[in-house]
């Protein structure tokens, strides 16, 4: 096959961009003015107008019994260690996770399906002609824990607070939301600008549902521990600030018997108790104080699960099959900081990470290398780009790294020593490249400023992991150290990017869109305290990338689009991927029921799980 030249890659991409890459229609294959039950992105939805239940839940599971657990991810501002507030929709401040329980949304998402939303408060959406605009009708019954109706005015005024003062995560959704008004008690209309991502909806439909009344009697930004007024499936019962929280179902929730909640949320009670170290909460688990337990530390899963209520049959132990939705679990390196804003210097660091040795010797063998920011998907880039991606990446050729345009960018594979000469040589020679010379035992810029690397982590595990890592680097002349402190500390941080290095794991949405996209690497989250842009990325054909992933009118130009991001951000080097695993290592008390096998894009156990009363009476736990 012949090799276009520069000058046809730049005709077919610009041809590309004015073509089948420009922004088309919302929902292209969906009429507009019909009331629709659901929403999808690019598809049919699997589920008709009426469906009695989702297929992955146990329609008939019965309603008993306290879920004890420690949650595997968290949202907003929520931390797993500790919290200090019960508000989690603002940046500040550390919440419980699944706070969100206690209050419903528009719609509410197919954990079976990539994409698709179907109705909860909203009965119905209708798409105005300019597809610009989408028309809710609510449900007349649907209310608040108070009693109080659930109205469009509630949904208009969420909206804007959201806008105006939310998380990063809902400001950035909603920057292209021009107006959200109550046309009567019972339809609100949400308008947006027509520079929206085609997939924007499918994330505000998602967003809680707040009371306008409760909240113009209370402060939206208030970091205290009264619980705010819902209209979930729970509410906030018992809380000792920092330590332990619960969750009570609402018998009399309005929306218990509607298709989408049909077979969920059967626990009466689900707690959640904060433990500040892992060694203490899995001592918690053994003695049965917690009922179930993932297990992210590799050492603990490949030896510590002997205790005897394992060897009593009264604990399972197993592996659950990931979601079929991209991941990323990588460590920022924060070029706020201006001695990682030159991109060897970041590749120097990430050649000190030696993972052969990390895997076999702190992880007994049960991690893979991650190498994109889109892992375990479709979206991840391999080889060289194709034609496709070449017509996306031509246009920005001079404002991407030449490595953008060769082979996807993968991690060193070291001898597995710990200390690879041979890299750490190479890592050397890119830090000389970048004007770093040695300066008595550590380098310096001609500035006199030394190289520095701290890594920011809020547990004790990762010392174990990063310890050989900062070793590398202060062999290589960076003067690299690890800085642990506390859960609230590290939040804080975080937030407002205070760190050298710091390290995120992340799962994106089957069908990612442009929002969620922009708050981890545009540079309008840049400078956004609270986003997850922890790298600082702030680049005009990262932006650029992003738009088109929003741009995308089916699943196959989605997928181009993602790959080619995935092939720029690989070159730029603003995140070192590390490690990924394909399942769910979990233990459980042997006293639930599930239905398998688990749904492809979720798993929510504390709301799809029941309480079987006969296996938890053999095991002593009735």
């Amino acid at each position: 096959m012949r090799r276009l030249r520069r000058r046809e890659f730049l005709a077919l991409g610009s041809a590309a961009l004015s073509g089948p890459f420009l922004s088309g229609p919302v929902f292209p294959g969906t009429p507009s003015g019909i009331a629709l039950h659901g929403l999808s992105a690019f598809g049919d939805l699997r589920y008709k107008a009426g469906f009695s239940h989702f297929d992955y839940v146990n329609p008939d599971a019965p309603k008993a019994g306290t879920f004890n657990f420690q949650p595997p991810y968290w949202v907003f501002n929520q931390n797993t260690l500790t919290f200090n507030t019960l508000n989690t929709f603002v940046p500040k401040g550390d919440a419980p996770p699944r706070i969100e329980l206690c209050f419903d949304s528009l719609m509410t998402r197919a954990l079976d399906e990539p994409d698709a939303v179907y109705g909860l408060i909203a009965e119905s959406v209708t798409i105005g002609g300019d597809r610009n605009s989408f028309d809710f009708a609510l449900r007349p019954e649907a209310r608040f824990h108070d009693g109080s109706k659930l109205t469009a005015d509630d949904v208009a005024f969420t909206l804007k607070l959201f806008k105006e003062k939310g998380h990063p995560s809902l400001v950035l959704t909603l920057r292209d939301m021009v107006d959200a008004a109550a046309v009567d008690p019972r339809t609100v209309r949400i308008v947006f600008s027509g520079r929206q991502s085609s997939r924007t909806i499918l994330d505000v439909v998602l967003f809680p549902v707040l009371s306008r009344a409760y909240y113009e009697a209370n402060p939206f930004d208030a970091s205290d521990m009264k619980a705010p007024l819902g209209s979930g499936p729970y509410s906030v019962g018992r809380v000792v600030p920092g330590q332990t929280i619960e969750y009570q179902r609402v018998p009399d929730y309005w929306a218990r018997d509607l298709g989408v909640n049909r077979g969920l949320y059967n626990f009466d009670r689900i707690r959640i108790e904060f433990y500040r170290e892992r060694q203490a909460a899995f001592e918690a688990f053994k003695k049965g104080d917690i009922h179930y337990r993932q297990e992210f530390t590799s050492r603990t899963w490949a030896t510590g699960y002997d205790f005897p209520a394992i060897t009593a049959g009264k604990v399972v132990k197993r592996e659950f099959p990931d979601e079929k939705r991209p991941s990323m679990q990588a460590v920022a390196v924060n070029q706020r900081r201006e001695r990682f804003r030159d991109a060897r210097v970041r590749q120097a660091i990430g050649l000190c990470f030696d993972f052969e040795w990390t895997r076999r010797n702190l992880f007994y063998g049960s991690y893979e290398r991650s190498q994109s920011c889109f892992e375990t998907s479709d979206y991840k880039a391999a080889g060289l780009p194709g034609p496709a991606e070449l017509a996306l990446l031509e246009p920005l050729r001079d404002k991407l790294p030449p490595e953008t345009f060769g082979e996807a960018v993968t991690q060193a594979v070291t001898d597995g020593s710990g200390r690879d000469r041979k890299i750490l040589g190479e890592a050397s020679k890119l830090l000389s490249e970048a004007g770093w010379t040695r300066s008595g035992a550590f380098l310096a810029n001609p500035s006199g400023d030394r190289l520095t690397a701290e890594i920011l982590v809020s547990d004790d595990v990762f010392i174990r992991v990063f310890s050989p890592w900062t070793e590398n680097m202060r062999a290589i002349g960076i003067d690299a150290s690890i800085r642990m402190v506390d859960s609230a500390q590290y939040q804080a941080r975080q937030a407002d990017f205070d760190f050298d290095l710091i390290s995120m794991a992340l799962s994106f949405s089957a069908t990612p869109t442009r929002d969620e996209l922009e708050g981890i690497f545009h540079s309008r989250a840049a400078s956004l305290p609270g986003s997850r842009n922890l790298t600082g990325t702030a680049d005009p054909a990262i932006d650029a990338l992003v738009d088109e992933v929003g741009k995308a009118a089916d699943r196959d130009r989605l997928i181009t689009a993602m790959r080619a991001l995935d092939r720029a951000l690989r070159a730029r080097r603003d995140w070192i991927p590390n490690w990924y695993s394909a399942t769910h290592r979990v233990a459980h008390w042997d006293m639930f029921g599930f239905k398998e096998p688990k749904p492809d894009y979720g798993f929510p156990v504390e709301t799809m799980w029941w309480l079987d009363e006969a296996k938890a009476a053999v095991i002593g736990k009735s």
